[in-house]
């Protein structure tokens, strides 16, 4: 069987959606914790009750949108029209009522809103990719492709709140306007000139058929078993990163710049890790990511007030392991939807599980680690607790970080062989 190889400017036009959906996750992830439990003074206890909340139900919608999305004549299709609902309620959910006693409800509702679009779009979107090549260094490259726009928009998401007024209330309500016009602007982009997957026929399954199917596969299950502890790793800092600047570094004024040495150090170690797991293969690739990453983050537990140039150094090394956690993982799941026996279409059910996956590990971060600081008695601004702040920060994730090292080494996780690409 032979296999395209797509040009820089097809993968292009296939990963340029991925900057507007990384633009949403950024403020979900980072921002939003802070804007409700800080601008709008909500307790941090019920924003991370309410995101837990939120997030679980997930559980329902996730793998019946990829369910759906399967049965779809048009992923492009699926993919239109879950890009509206996204940046709808994105736009509201960082412009509340003025009531504060409301602010509780509205949250949870535009969170369902949101959590739907995005959801909708993310799983038909990484779908598609899936399907574009039997290859296993080719879907690196796609995946890659995708990533890289994720990771600049990251980098977009991360400046642009202090570019239209500040981590303040107007910037993020500015941002939010910006994110939904270049969702249409760059979802244009993909859905009219991104290669186009072959036909497949769709399984003929139920809900609960379609993924049990999709369970039964042993490499999948022993992928989510690494990707679960290894997302949980990246969710807690990503919780707390504000936290931590303001109250252990303070350094308030210096939270986007942090984000962006992250973010682009990710994007330029991006081809370091496609050339590693095309030359040792993606589980020792992803594993060497993995090692990388705790080695240079462990050390933010030691920092203190007034340390920027230090934690910047950490975010730029840290950063540099960004890369194997992002190209890798959606690579070796194409490579595990090939194990499955059936034949039909089934990959929106895999990406349907994936994406709960990726949810719960969210939830998990902000479900625990907020209200695990709120009982320590942190509260944001006040001093007294930074030590607690630093280990929830720091030491936790390293620890998530190496049981998924623990549990990738000992798996059955391995490199596939490539297929021929296909003559000129």
């Amino acid at each position: 069987m032979s296999a395209r190889s797509y040009s820089l400017w097809q993968l292009a036009a296939y990963g340029a959606l991925g900057l507007p959906l990384a633009m949403a996750a950024l403020p979900l992830y980072v921002h939003l914790p802070k804007f409700y439990g800080g601008a709008l003074g909500m307790d941090l206890a019920l924003v991370g009750g309410i995101l837990l909340a939120t997030r679980l139900g997930d559980a329902v919608s996730d793998p019946v949108l990829g369910w759906l999305s399967d049965r779809t004549a048009n992923r492009r299709l699926f993919v239109a029209i879950a890009l509206p609902l996204l940046g709808l309620g994105m736009i509201g959910l960082f412009h509340p009522p003025a009531d504060r006693g409301a602010h509780a409800l509205w949250l949870a509702a535009m969170l369902v809103v949101v959590y739907l679009g995005f959801s909708a779009a993310t799983i038909a979107y990484y779908a598609w990719g899936a399907q574009l090549s039997p290859d296993v260094n080719e879907r690196t490259r796609i995946t890659a492709a995708r990533e890289v726009f994720t990771l600049v928009g990251v980098v977009v998401a991360a400046a642009l709140p202090q570019m239209l007024g500040g981590e303040s209330d107007l910037g993020l309500q500015r941002l939010s306007f910006v994110f939904a016009a270049l969702l249409a602007a760059f979802g244009a982009v993909t859905i009219a000139l991104s290669p186009r997957p072959p036909a497949f026929a769709a399984a003929d399954l139920n809900v609960l058929a379609s993924l049990r199917r999709a369970l039964s596969n042993r490499g999948y299950r022993w992928l989510l078993a690494v990707f679960v502890p290894s997302g949980i790793a990246a969710a807690i800092p990503s919780t707390l990163v504000l936290f931590f600047i303001e109250d252990v570094l303070d350094a308030p004024g210096s939270a986007g710049l942090f984000l962006v040495l992250y973010f682009v150090s990710g994007a330029a170690g991006m081809p370091f890790w496609v050339w590693l797991s095309r030359r040792a293969g993606k589980k020792f690739a992803w594993l060497v990511g993995m090692i990388f990453a705790v080695v240079a983050f462990v050390w933010a537990f030691a920092l203190g007030a007034g340390d920027v140039e230090a934690f910047a150094a950490i975010c730029i090394l840290s950063g540099l392991a960004l890369g194997a956690d992002l190209a890798l993982p959606p690579s070796l799941l194409a490579d595990v939807i090939d194990e499955d026996a059936g034949g039909e279409r089934n990959e929106g059910a895999y990406f349907g599980v994936w994406a709960l996956a990726t949810k719960l590990n969210l939830a998990l971060a902000a479900g625990i680690a907020l209200p695990l600081l709120d009982w320590l008695g942190y509260t944001p601004g006040v001093a007294g607790a930074e030590r607690s702040l630093a280990i929830a920060y720091a030491l936790l994730p390293c620890a998530f970080k190496l049981l998924s090292a623990a549990v990738l080494w000992t798996s059955p996780l391995a490199r596939r062989r490539a297929v021929a690409p296909a003559a000129a």
